[in-house]
């Protein structure tokens, strides 16, 4: 025996607790683990046992010995091609609020990034890697929506955020809502001749009901909604930028917009001071996602948000319930002010 090993000192073990106790070691595991079988007066001594000795329960080792694992997977959908840097930062806010709601629940998060058909990997609670599986990101990337919705079917213990299908377990934005409430604050600012930016039929579900909510609120006003302006570009920012300027080309009227997401709005904002349009006394603009970039934009952009802490949850709550407990839910969203609108 070489002299570092006999200064080591041994680890405590649940035998020593039961010597200590005047118990078995069975007795010991029972009474750590919560088993209803173990009186009080007997677990408290075996609690105190192990306090004095310095004894702690391998938790991670008795939840496998359970069947569970004590992880939540996050698997995070990019586009093919582009790094875990060019993902919305929409996405990372929801990271946050979901790993944050598995910490509150008492789960470690697997967080993992996936953009490639070679990369794709969806079978953590079969694999006794996790308990379940959220996946959010981008809706463009169809290869990996398909993948992860077929591994719903036949594996269960998934919750999706940003699928652009309706067959599968997904938690949402209440985006209809989200467009009343920005078209609301856009007539109430003065504006009458409100348009909608994004494409409704795009692979982004929520750009649809966005629209829906737009054209609901717009009758509700007496007002009468318009197409969707739907621009090019290889980005979102840059879409906001093109949106305007077809807009300013086209002649038509406007002193409201809409975006189906503040990226889009950002690049707009750029956009319509290069062109000598004031945001707000011109122009009203109103974004969704709640990004925290919108702060420091020129100006300031009123924006709809997602309640993120409520989105967390339910991911979490969505992906460890049974099956027959997990209804599609929507996240409820509010108004951010802030000085793009009148």
């Amino acid at each position: 025996m070489s002299s570092s090993d006999k200064t080591r000192p041994r680890a405590v073990t649940s035998i020593d607790v039961a010597e200590r106790a005047g118990v078995s070691q069975s007795t010991v595991s029972r009474a750590l683990s919560g088993s209803e079988t173990i009186t009080e007066a007997t677990r408290r001594r075996v609690e105190r046992a192990a306090e004095e000795l310095g004894y702690q329960v391998n938790a991670r080792a008795a939840g496998l010995r359970r069947g569970e694992t004590g992880t939540i997977a996050i698997v995070v959908i990019g586009r093919e091609g582009e790094g875990p840097a060019a993902v919305n930062p929409f996405y990372y806010s929801l990271l946050g609020s979901t790993c944050a709601a598995a910490a509150e629940r008492g789960y470690e998060a697997l967080v993992s990034f996936q953009a490639k058909p070679d990369e794709f990997f969806g079978h953590y609670v079969a694999r006794r890697q996790a308990d379940g599986v959220v996946v959010i990101g981008t809706a463009t990337n169809r290869p990996a929506w398909d993948y992860f919705t077929a591994c719903a079917k036949t594996a269960g213990g998934m919750a999706f955020w940003g699928s652009p299908f309706d067959d599968s377990v997904w938690v949402r934005s209440d985006n209809r809502a989200g467009g009343r409430l920005a078209v609301d604050r856009l007539v109430r600012g003065g504006a009458k001749e409100i348009v909608f930016v994004g494409d409704p039929a795009s692979s982004q579900r929520q750009f649809r009901e966005r629209y829906e909510g737009y054209r609901e609120a717009m009758e509700a006003a007496g007002l009468t909604p318009g197409e969707a302006v739907v621009s090019g570009g290889t980005d979102r920012v840059s879409q906001g930028r093109n949106a305007i300027g077809q807009l300013v080309e086209s002649g038509a009227p406007f002193d409201g917009l809409f975006f189906a997401c503040d990226a889009m709005a950002l690049g707009a904002l750029e956009e319509l001071a290069a062109r000598d349009l004031s945001v707000p006394d011109d122009v009203g603009v109103i974004g969704f996602d709640g990004l925290g970039s919108g702060e420091f934009s020129a100006p300031p952009l009123t924006t709809v948000e997602p309640d993120f802490a409520r989105a967390g949850q339910l991911l979490v709550e969505t992906a460890l319930a049974a099956g027959d407990e997990r209804p599609e839910r929507r996240v409820a969203v509010h108004l951010v002010e802030r000085a793009s609108v009148r």
